[in-house]
């Protein structure tokens, strides 16, 4: 595949994933407080679709919640999908 980038863009509040140099597929995030992030939004360009890229960035932004020791409020349906097929991120839950 070619070259992807996945960077921490915090001025937009999301995480990008770059293929090439070209803006691909995003995660948004909302910090709540310091131990809460709330993932509202995956989003993929369509001419990107397909090939995995959305599970890459949600990846990078539940491997980065974990890192800072944050829990993780997976308001977007593809987040909540993802982390129910990886049993592994589910300690990252935010509870009630």
């Amino acid at each position: 595949m070619d070259d992807v980038e996945i960077r921490n863009n915090e001025d937009a509040g999301r995480y990008e994933l770059l293929v090439g140099g070209a803006l691909a597929s995003i995660v948004a995030y909302q910090l709540v407080g310091e131990d809460r992030v709330v993932l509202p939004h995956t989003e993929t360009s369509p001419s990107f679709q397909g090939r995995g890229l959305a599970a890459q960035v949600v990846q990078a932004a539940l491997d980065d919640a974990r890192a800072t020791g944050r829990q993780v409020v997976p308001a977007c349906w593809f987040v909540a999908q993802y982390i129910d097929d990886h049993p592994d991120y589910r300690p990252l839950l935010a509870t009630p």
